[in-house]
Parts: structure tokens; sequence; C-alpha cells
């Protein structure tokens, strides 16, 4: 059999992971032992672990998590009140993107927070989902920027069709009126049809007033509270605790 020639056709057609396991077969003695259904499955196996490989590394990329938050590296050791019932009924198949709910990670600086967002984020990914995370901040300023050159409507597109969208320090500042509509216009479209994932230093009960202009905070925190889970977290910081490189979760 010409082996060469299949190898150069299964990679023009793209089926690396089909490719790299027949010229395994080529090499391996064990593997002409078997049938050619078993070699057939395992062929088409290793493309479709291939493919969903490259989906999962594009899902991540895309997403924006930096580091390598996950949630089987969760410290539940130290003490700030992290439910791990709570914390595993959500990250089961990641359940609550399926259910299109939100998700609110609340407490002091330091606590882990936005690497416990980036955990829940990589475990969605992990399960199918795509996810976006970015600063409040980095958002309204990407929001602006569009708006001065003509893609704010492409961009509120992709921020609204984005499975997770994971806002991080949400609340810090007061918001604008132009920074308020928008946020409105975001929470309106991913309303039961996407999840949101915020992180925050304030209670729930101190966004209206952050946000600003009553209706309008109204508007956005019933669409973002209805529905929503709550981990409130307290205790000291985890940095001061740790020092440098002292654990897997460190932000």
């Amino acid at each position: 059999m010409l082996t060469q020639p299949t190898l150069d056709k299964l990679m023009a057609m793209r089926l690396r992971g089909m490719a790299e396991a027949f010229r395994e077969q080529q090499e391996t003695a064990d593997s002409q032992r078997l049938s050619f259904e078993e070699r057939l499955g395992l062929l088409i196996d290793r493309q479709w672990n291939w493919r969903q490989n490259r989906a999962l590394e594009r899902r991540l990329r895309q997403g924006r998590l930096q580091g390598s938050a996950c949630v089987e590296d969760i410290d539940y050791r130290t003490p700030r009140g992290l439910d791990r019932q709570l914390v595993r009924s959500l990250t089961a198949e990641s359940a609550w993107v399926r259910e299109h709910q939100n998700l609110f990670l609340l407490g002091p600086t330091g606590i882990g927070k936005t690497w416990l967002a980036r955990a829940f984020a990589q475990k969605a990914c992990r399960d199918g989902y795509t996810a976006l995370f970015q600063k409040a901040s980095e958002l309204f300023r990407s929001l602006a920027v569009a708006r001065a050159d003509g893609t704010h409507s492409q961009l509120l597109y992709h921020l609204g069709r984005v499975d997770l969208l994971i806002v991080d320090d949400f609340c810090m500042a007061p918001m604008t009126e132009t920074e308020r509509r928008d946020l409105l216009e975001i929470c309106d479209t991913r309303y039961q049809a996407r999840s949101t994932l915020l992180t925050s230093q304030l209670p729930v009960a101190s966004w209206h007033a952050r946000i600003g202009d009553p209706t309008v905070a109204d508007s956005t925190l019933d669409r973002l509270v209805h529905n929503a889970h709550r981990i409130e977290l307290h205790g000291e910081s985890m940095r001061r605790k740790r020092g440098p490189g002292g654990g897997k979760e460190t932000s």
C-alpha cells in the first residue's frame, strides 16, 4: 500500500488527527493484528479528539482567560465562605451556563474572585461553550472606541452572542450615561438567552447607585439579578497570605 499518498490526501482534507493515527498504525506491529473495522474506528476516534481539542484551544484563546485557572485547583482549605457543594453543582457540565443563569462573585480585593471567574469560564469552554473575559474598564473603553470607529453595533452583537460574558471588577466606579446605556443594551440582549458572570468588591445592593440613573439601574439589575447565583467571599487577602508563588490559586 502506498502510505505517503494516503497521508498527503488526509492532510489536504485537513484530517490531521486521522493522518497522525494512520502513520502510527503503519509503524506499529500490533495494529496490523486489528480488523479493518477496529483500525477505522481508531482513526475516526483520533480525528474526533483532534477536532475537539482544536475547538477547545480556539475557545480558550478567544475567551482571553489568561493563566491556567481551573476548577480542579480551587482552594477550599482557606476559609473564605466558598461552598464546595454549590461550586460542584454549578460546574457539573456548566449547567448554569446551559440554563442561561448568571453568577456573581463578591468579596474584598485579593480574595480570589478573578481567579475563580477564570476557572468557571475555563470549565465552560471545556464543556463546549464560548466565553469572553474582560475587565469592566476595558469593556467600556472598547465600546467607546467602537462607537468612534463605526463598529459599535458589531461589538454589541458579539457581546450579546457569546455564551458566557465575564465582567471583572464590576461597578468599581460610577458609570457615565453612555456606559450605563451600553450595559443595559448588553443585559437586555443576553437576558434569559446567555449567561453573565460578574465579579465585584461591592455588594449587589450598592450597584444601583454606581449605575446611576434610577430607571436604567432598575432595568439593568432586573435583568442581571433575576435567576442569578451569588457567591459571597470574605476573609483576608489570599495574595498576602500566600506571597509570590504560594499556591495554584493566586489571583
